[in-house]
């Protein structure tokens, strides 16, 4: 049964109701309300839930905020990822820390703050993928909240509101002569880089920490333990690749950690390495049709495996390492443009004639 108690100052004058829901089988539960009305609406939901069953105590949720979470994921959660995300994530919770959105206890935020919080991105310019990357990482904020931090009682804001939708892949292929431009623009370390992730088709993060002891140049292989998918491969090298590796300087000038290091660049390392080498070119930044970033790569790379016509999208997606076939989708066009060429060609194998005779070729 619930219980309502004006609360007064020392005048006399009344400044909110508490609420108290007694149950037996149940804590006690309380909170004060500025109006009566949000504390009687409070105790029926309480109500409601005990009855339902599903009641779980608000306590932890209504006393902790979303800082202090974000401040309490940083050194329990983040630290357990891959140490490629940890950065990205770190970047994302600062920014959340400087929301006012962080002041608030976590019970008390709904779908519609989220909503607002997404309102604010977009006017900030935030891309549709880089709002829903902040919005994973707050999602996750409560799940972890609910699961281990003891506010069973939560529900997650993220999952009730829409989302950016995302725009579609990007298609931006090099131009003739850009590749030129590119390895003209760089050191031979650099230049070689370039070569290996258009004939791999493989990510800035696998490049970055590829391993001399991964790459076996007697077999035309490199192994790759780590990916975005979670899903170690190896990889087939062509030999404009080979000739690439036994391009790079030589690993006895390096040092340290990066000793084993193929190319001794971090990821962020081969981001200004690439825009330098953008600039020098000529080639326009940002995210128009005619940017290229260094992902462009992988795509381009992608693109020329489907040109090819020794190759099936079974051995396509094993070099890439694509989570499945739907991804690959988009490049089969590339095939059925070969395809239509080579019957242009004048083979007529298969074409029926006259009385139901087929040409042999």
């Amino acid at each position: 049964m619930a219980g309502f108690y004006e609360q007064t100052d020392q005048d006399g004058i009344t400044i909110g109701w508490q609420a108290k829901v007694r149950r037996k089988g149940y804590p006690t539960q309380t909170k004060v309300f500025r109006a009566k009305r949000e504390a009687e609406a409070w105790a029926r939901s309480i109500e409601s839930e005990m009855d339902r069953g599903t009641f779980a105590p608000r306590g932890e949720a209504e006393k902790t905020t979303l800082g202090e979470c974000f401040e309490r994921y940083l050194v329990e959660v983040t630290p357990t990822k891959k140490v490629s995300s940890q950065d990205a994530e770190k970047g994302f919770i600062r920014q959340w820390l400087r929301r006012p959105l962080s002041s608030r206890t976590m019970a008390s935020i709904r779908g519609v703050d989220v909503a607002n919080i997404i309102k604010d991105m977009e006017a900030e310019g935030k891309g549709a993928n880089t709002i829903r990357l902040h919005l994973a990482v707050l999602s996750h904020v409560f799940s972890v909240g609910k699961s281990n931090w003891g506010m069973a009682s939560l529900d997650n804001p993220v999952s009730s509101v829409r989302k950016p939708r995302l725009p579609g892949g990007r298609e931006r292929r090099l131009h003739p002569g850009e590749m030129s431009a590119i390895l003209g623009a760089v050191d031979m370390n650099m230049a070689c880089l370039v070569v290996l992730a258009v004939e791999t088709a493989m990510r800035r993060e696998e490049i970055a920490t590829l391993r001399w002891s991964k790459v076996h140049l007697e077999d035309r292989s490199l192994f790759i333990p780590k990916t975005k998918n979670n899903t170690p491969r190896t990889i087939p090298l062509s030999p404009a690749s080979i000739e690439a590796l036994n391009a790079v300087p030589q690993r006895q000038e390096r040092k340290g950690k990066n000793a084993e290091s193929v190319f001794g660049l971090s990821s962020a390392g081969i981001d200004s390495a690439w825009d330098r080498a953008r600039i020098a070119a000529g080639i326009p930044s940002g995210w128009g049709e005619d940017a290229l970033h260094f992902h462009d790569l992988r795509h381009e790379a992608v693109s020329r495996f489907f040109e090819r016509t020794d190759l099936d999208i079974m051995e396509i997606r094993a070099i890439t390492g694509h989570k499945n076939l739907q991804m690959l989708a988009r490049y089969t066009h590339l095939r059925t443009a070969n395809l239509a060429d080579r019957l242009a060609g004048g083979k007529r194998g298969g074409v029926v004639h006259g009385k139901g005779k087929r040409d042999e070729e």
